[in-house]
């Protein structure tokens, strides 16, 4: 199981780490927040 997430020099993220727990993880925010390049990387 994906447990941390660590982006670096990715499009707009210089970096990113991103701790994810057991079970149901969701991305959320407006339009332009950056999901869909977390998502690409």
């Amino acid at each position: 199981m994906l447990q941390v997430l660590t982006i670096t020099d990715f499009a707009l993220i210089d970096h990113l780490e991103l701790s994810l727990e057991p079970g149901f993880n969701v991305l959320t925010g407006e339009t332009g927040a950056g999901k869909s390049i977390i998502v690409d990387a």
